[in-house]
């Protein structure tokens, strides 16, 4: 419903807010038939079906609840998602009705109420509920909100959202596969990847402006190599909020002095191996060629930088262990 291209501009910032709350997101308080329960969401304390079996989904939880296997009725598009879906995940997609575009502008009121939901998720960031008529909603059935806060926090998100859609059943089992896979790659790169300062060029810079994004830790460049040892040297030296928190605009000039110190950097590609533009840009650059760690030949693309659930993440996994398999090398 809305895109990340925008993440860094005003009252459109998409992730650059702070956690409006953490944990699961629910209470023990239950009405005395088990009914309904108090759901702690982005929106405020809401009372919700104990069992959802009819569900609207969008932004962010659409992918977050397909996963889940909850009983979706509706969901948004979600364009920026597919390329990472499975193809049983996306055969789900492709049958769902859409109730909404990708902007939260494009929302379909009369879709929703069509659909006849018990419970309605929202994945968008707190200021974009302003685009969003939730009072009119809330005539429908029950609306929690869910959306991102700092990249890394996908993980609480995803199990906030299939916590409220009465689906933990199988985000628990997705998510300890996920889990497992990650201790087994950071085995296998225990002797190099914690060693390495690293830094990370980011898909979001502005070419038009002569900026380039940096990413440390906990971005979305970053957080999933986080989970197999890597870390990424320094920090945001004036933090924002969200996504503002964990990466920064430098000027491209400032590429000397700001990866200076780096081992091994990485950068953000397409899920087909292409740079975007603004990764180019950087490519490009003889200030990028003329780097220590690039002239050691020790820059790594890194595809699949926007995975948000843990499915999606077991993808980035494999591709960062296809894409750092030479620093194992002797």
């Amino acid at each position: 419903m809305f895109t990340r291209r925008s993440a860094r501009f005003g009252g459109a910032l998409l992730l650059a807010i702070a956690v409006a709350a953490t944990g699961c997101g629910t209470s023990e308080s239950q009405d005395t038939e088990g009914e309904t329960r108090v759901f702690a969401a982005d929106n405020g304390e809401i009372t919700i079906p104990a069992d959802p079996q009819r569900v609207v989904a969008t932004g962010y939880a659409v992918p977050a609840l397909i996963e889940a296997d909850a009983p979706l009725v509706g969901i948004s598009t979600w364009k920026r998602g597919l390329p990472m879906m499975t193809k049983q995940d996306r055969a789900r997609y492709d049958e769902l009705e859409k109730v909404a575009g990708e902007q939260a502008t494009e929302t379909n009121y009369e879709a929703i109420a069509g659909a006849d939901p018990d419970l309605i998720v929202i994945g968008v960031p707190q200021p974009v509920l302003g685009d969003i008529d939730v009072e009119r909603l809330e005539s429908i059935a029950p609306v929690v909100a869910i959306g991102p806060t700092v990249p890394s926090a996908w993980r609480e998100n995803t199990k906030k959202q299939a916590d409220a859609a009465g689906a933990l059943a199988k985000f628990d089992e997705t998510k300890s596969e996920y889990e497992g896979k990650a201790e087994e790659l950071a085995g296998k790169y225990e002797d190099v990847l914690p060693d390495l300062k690293l830094a990370h060029v980011g898909s979001y810079g502005e070419v038009d402006s002569g900026n380039f994004q940096r990413e440390f830790n906990d971005s979305w460049g970053t957080n999933v190599a986080n989970d197999i040892g890597a870390n990424y040297y320094g920090e945001v030296k004036e933090k924002g909020g969200g996504s503002q928190d964990v990466s920064e605009y430098p000027s491209i000039e400032e590429l000397p002095s700001a990866f200076a110190e780096a081992d091994a950097i990485t950068y953000s590609v397409e899920a087909d191996g292409t740079p975007p533009p603004a990764v180019q840009y950087v490519l490009d650059s003889e200030l990028w060629k003329d780097l220590p760690a690039v002239k050691a030949d020790k820059a790594f693309p890194i595809p699949l930088t926007e995975a948000a659930t843990y499915r999606q993440a077991m993808q980035a996994l494999d591709a960062l262990d296809e894409s750092l398999a030479p620093l194992l090398e002797k």
